[in-house]
């Protein structure tokens, strides 16, 4: 049986998408018969902030109205994302990034779920600023990059275009909400859904395009 490949858009500073990849993690743990390759696609969720980052405090004002309406919305995936084990420290976030460096250095990964997991994890946790060069450069490290490597090509607008493509690819392929997972290129499923749901999903997907082999 050939691998399946499932399409993950996402975006690192979603804390849906910081759950969804958990459960995508344990529902391919559930289908171990079924192959996968799992393929990190680009998400803008605010391709508004600037480059360089900004205020966390200034981003939720503009994003939510106050500091204090987030907080209070947010209740929810918080409780969530430690119901998994994964450690969310809201308070630590002092920096909102623009996340096209972020998926540069996913993309160039030699282990794209190890970067992305990192990334979050600096975010998520840490609270550090992905907008910070050197913050990517440690993270890069972190994942078995060369450091000096990285920032050569942070540096340079490599691949920013086609980052910036995939990410307005999806917004026009009507994907306005992340996580959002494609299985073997047939089935969409939309949200951090529970790994009972992904699990079928996989399954479904496998045996449909098992199908599809046999009928060439």
């Amino acid at each position: 049986m050939s691998a399946l490949t499932i399409d993950v858009i996402s975006d690192v500073v979603c804390p849906w998408c910081y759950l969804g990849k958990r459960y995508l993690e344990d529902a391919i743990a559930r289908s171990p018969e079924t192959p996968v390759v799992v393929r990190f696609r680009p998400y803008l969720l605010n391709p508004w902030v600037p480059r360089e980052g900004m205020s966390r405090a200034d981003y939720l004002i503009a994003k939510f109205g106050s500091v204090e309406s987030y907080n209070a919305g947010n209740r929810r995936i918080a409780d969530a994302l430690a119901a998994v084990g994964l450690d969310y420290q809201r308070d630590k976030i002092k920096r909102q990034p623009n996340t096209i460096d972020c998926h540069r250095l996913i993309a160039w990964a030699p282990d794209q779920i190890a970067m992305k997991q990192r990334l979050m994890q600096i975010y998520f946790s840490e609270g550090g600023d992905l907008s910070d060069p050197a913050v990517l450069a440690q993270a890069a490290v972190d994942c078995g990059m060369d450091a000096d490597a990285v920032r050569a090509r942070l540096a340079t607008d490599e691949d920013v275009a086609r980052i910036e493509a995939e990410a307005q690819s999806a917004n026009e392929a009507g994907i306005n909400g992340v996580p959002c997972f494609i299985f073997g290129g047939i089935f969409a499923v939309s949200g951090a859904q529970p790994p009972d749901y992904l699990a079928q999903a996989i399954v479904l997907a496998a045996d449909e395009v098992a199908k599809q082999v046999a009928a060439e």
